[in-house]
């Protein structure tokens, strides 16, 4: 027997279908609808291009707001300057302010090293101490004093430095004041220490003097450049090298008969007496070279200022038309050096920082005497603080500071000494900027992983 209600239920399941069928025209291309997909794609990459160069552009605000620095009341000053003509001997770093500062002969914070034309340099640091402000001098000031010393040229200079153990010279400049003072007690002492160290039986030390007016290249041989100069030279001691270099000792005692005539004496004996300070303290090395590179740094007043080297002395006298203060600055920047590694990252941020924080960096400035003598070389800088705060985090965030400046120079002849002399001064106003480091970040782990990769 056939089950034909079974059948009639297999039949109807068989009718019902389960899947939706969609309509033709979109299951069938045509070419509205290509070019639909086509403008739909182009729209996504553009879009995708927005977003993508929204995340990349670094997002920085910059305002003008009144300087309350972190840095406290005082800004430092860095330098590195190389005068070919000026003498380490007497080259003196000074300060002054608007407020009346006045800072003479800086050298706690101060290196200077003897260089050559062609600013080569020794490795010796010169050293500027002890040197007195002022030397005690003999009162009285005879025109008719016995001549004790003797007189040199540039013949009898090397003649008589070979004849004697020690040969102590007087380069003098009969214009200069302290000359004058020095000439009655030179006298005086060189004829006691010719009675006691007879030349002809003894002949261990031998007073002597020159004249720089008329010994002109002599004197700039040995790289005189203050008046007077008294200079100690020792027999075998006095070589040059193949630079032209030579050693030889400056003496920068008293300057009456009695605390001569006892200088002359220490350096006669072997061992100082146990009263008497050893030579060496009134004595030290001449400089080597007729040049000085000064390096290191000051603290200034945040208020307009001048930075000035010159030569300077409280005992001695220069001769102004001679003086040429041409210097090379090997680098010139104010406040906290920033380290080269964190200045580049930000420079790959914001390229236009730090082109201004050292303008001076590598340039010359000559006085080819052109203008004749007493030419004084001034810059003139404009310093205005930069921060960058750079958005870390909602929670963090750092600072870097740097001051820029711009400079113009000038070559201008004065009626006093010629000096090199830096003119700043400070805007009440500073450059803050905020960078949104999301980039910054980035290029950082970027760096670690390229170095991570090269070790």
């Amino acid at each position: 027997m056939i089950n034909i209600s079974h059948m009639i239920s297999s039949s109807k399941f068989k009718a019902v279908d389960f899947y939706r069928k969609f309509p033709r025209d979109l299951t069938e291309a045509s070419v509205s609808g290509a070019w639909l997909s086509i403008a739909t794609a182009l729209a996504m990459i553009f879009l995708f291009g927005m977003e993508l160069n929204k995340y990349l552009t670094v997002s920085t605000s910059t305002s003008i707001i009144i300087d309350n620095s972190s840095d406290g009341d005082f800004l430092r000053i860095d330098f590195n300057i190389s005068f070919p003509a000026v003498s380490c001997e007497f080259a003196s770093v000074d300060v002054s302010d608007a407020l009346g500062t006045n800072r003479l002969n800086i050298t706690k914070t101060i290196r200077k090293f003897s260089i050559d034309p062609q600013l080569r340099h020794k490795a010796i640091e010169f050293h500027s101490e002890p040197v007195p402000h002022v030397s005690q001098h003999g009162d009285e000031v005879d025109d008719e004093a016995v001549e004790g010393s003797v007189s040199l040229n540039s013949d009898s200079f090397a003649k008589l430095s070979q004849e004697h153990p020690i040969l102590v010279v007087n380069f003098f400049a009969p214009w200069c004041y302290w000359s004058t003072r020095l000439r009655s007690s030179w006298e005086k002492a060189a004829k006691i220490i010719k009675e006691r160290y007879d030349p002809d039986k003894d002949g261990r030390i031998i007073l002597a003097k020159v004249d720089c007016t008329e010994a002109v290249d002599l004197c700039k041989r040995h790289h005189v450049q203050g008046y007077p100069s008294i200079r100690i030279f020792r027999k075998g001691s006095d070589l040059w090298d193949d630079d032209g270099h030579h050693e030889h000792e400056s003496y920068y005692g008293d300057r009456d008969t009695d605390s001569l005539v006892k200088a002359m004496e220490e350096l006669v004996s072997p061992t100082p007496l146990e009263n008497q300070k050893p030579a060496l303290e009134k004595n030290r090395p001449a400089p080597l070279t007729g040049g000085c590179r000064i390096e290191g740094y000051v603290r200034v007043k945040k208020v307009p200022g001048n930075l000035i080297i010159s030569s300077r002395s409280g005992a001695h006298s220069f001769d102004s038309s001679q003086m040429n203060m041409s210097h090379v600055i090997g680098h010139l920047s104010f406040g906290k050096i920033i380290s080269p590694r964190v200045l580049s990252d930000v420079k790959r941020l914001i390229p236009y920082l730090g082109r201004s924080h050292d303008k001076l960096n590598g340039l010359s400035f000559i006085n080819h005497q052109d203008l004749d003598a007493n030419v004084t070389i001034e810059h003139y800088l404009q310093v205005v603080k930069t921060e960058v705060v750079t958005v870390k985090s909602s929670h963090e965030s750092s600072l870097i500071e740097q001051y820029e400046y711009t400079a113009h120079s000038s070559l201008a002849q004065s009626v006093n000494m010629p000096v090199a002399k830096f003119h700043f001064w400070l805007s009440p106003m500073q450059v803050a900027g905020i960078l949104d480091s999301i980039l910054y970040n980035t290029i950082r782990l970027m760096k670690k992983m390229e170095i991570g990769k090269n070790i």
